[in-house]
């Protein structure tokens, strides 16, 4: 089991991340050049496979292992009423993930992708973060460590996505707290709260704001005071997959709220990371703009759970199977453009 000591032994394996294999991406750039299509007409599915390329350090990248993680935890800020639905939920959907009665259980199944599903003492509710810190640094650096050893070794691209009663609430915190703005233009409907409960969310994260503004600086504070153990779990996760050399897809809203902090702390930390779509809720594609993410996909979904990440590995799948199936030139008797 990985153990931070401390948020600087945690800061330390953020600022110290491993680089991709160019050479690797550069091989996969030049077979394209020689596949019967007219160079670069594939767009962006190009670009992905020269991406899973240069971070499995493979110029003949594969996907027989795709990795969805979904982390749960429960937010004591829920007591505030700042979601359509009660606490209680989070442990029920969790029941349902285990039943595969869940979207995510049916998109895993759809791409091939194993599922793994990770509770964080979700009996046990964060503090609510207007009151004091959400978790202790023990709590945080726990919650992270599960992250980072979610990621299995065996996996050749890893999705992160979450469940949390009460999680749009900290997503917009530690969005606001890490890049500043009205709290209003960070909160959105989430679970489907109305206009009270919208104004709700928004006077409560400005709250938080408020007492913690002595901690804004660090990324690292943030994501301990504003976030939730699902979050933290989702940052860990994508530096495991980082330090790894694995390809990462982020879901929704809160899973890129997640990576935040890390991306804050080291902006070199999105080289191994696809935004997996963007969703719904209103601010989630601002947030992309501030990482410098750009979504594969956009179809209007806010439903959570690595749902959007599941479902873009279709298209990464796509991609791959364009790499590896076409016919070049020669092989196929067709003149190029030359």
């Amino acid at each position: 089991m990985t153990e931070f000591a401390s948020l600087e032994a945690l800061r330390e394996a953020c600022l110290n991340l491993p680089e991709g294999d160019e050479t690797a991406a550069q091989a996969t750039r030049e077979r394209q050049g020689t596949l019967t299509k007219p160079p670069g007409s594939l767009g962006r599915l190009e670009d992905l496979v020269a991406w899973l390329a240069c971070w499995q350090h493979l110029p003949r990248p594969r996907l027989d292992h795709v990795e969805i993680l979904v982390f749960a935890g429960s937010h004591g800020v829920a007591a505030r009423g700042v979601s359509a639905f009660p606490a209680e939920v989070t442990a029920q959907m969790v029941a349902n993930f285990a039943a595969g009665g869940a979207a995510i259980n049916q998109l895993a199944k759809a791409v091939d992708a194993e599922l793994c599903v990770v509770p964080l003492d979700i009996e046990h509710p964060t503090a609510d973060f207007t009151q004091g810190p959400a978790m202790t640094e023990a709590e945080f650096l726990a919650a992270v460590a599960t992250g980072y050893d979610a990621v299995k070794d065996h996996a050749d691209i890893v999705c992160i996505g979450e469940m949390g009663i009460a999680n749009t609430t900290a997503a917009a915190a530690l969005s606001a707290g890490l890049f500043g703005g009205d709290p209003s233009t960070w909160v959105g409907r989430g679970t489907g709260v109305d206009d009270a409960g919208l104004k709700r969310k928004a006077e409560v994260v400005g709250e938080a704001l408020e007492l913690h503004r002595n901690h804004l600086g660090d990324p690292l504070q943030v994501a301990m005071r504003l976030g939730g153990r699902e979050t933290a779990a989702m940052m860990g996760a994508a530096l495991g997959a980082r330090h790894r050399c694995k390809p990462l897809i982020v879901d929704g809203f809160v899973a890129t709220a997640a990576v935040a902090p890390l991306v804050k702390l080291n902006p070199r930390a999105t080289g191994h990371m696809e935004a997996g779509h963007v969703s719904a809720e209103a601010a989630h594609r601002a947030l992309l703009e501030h990482l410098g993410l750009k979504p594969l996909l956009d179809l209007g979904m806010r439903l959570g759970e690595g749902s959007g990440a599941a479902l873009s590995v279709s298209i990464v799948r796509g991609a791959l199977a364009c790499f590896d199936g076409m016919a070049t030139f020669d092989h196929a008797g067709v003149s190029d453009k030359s």
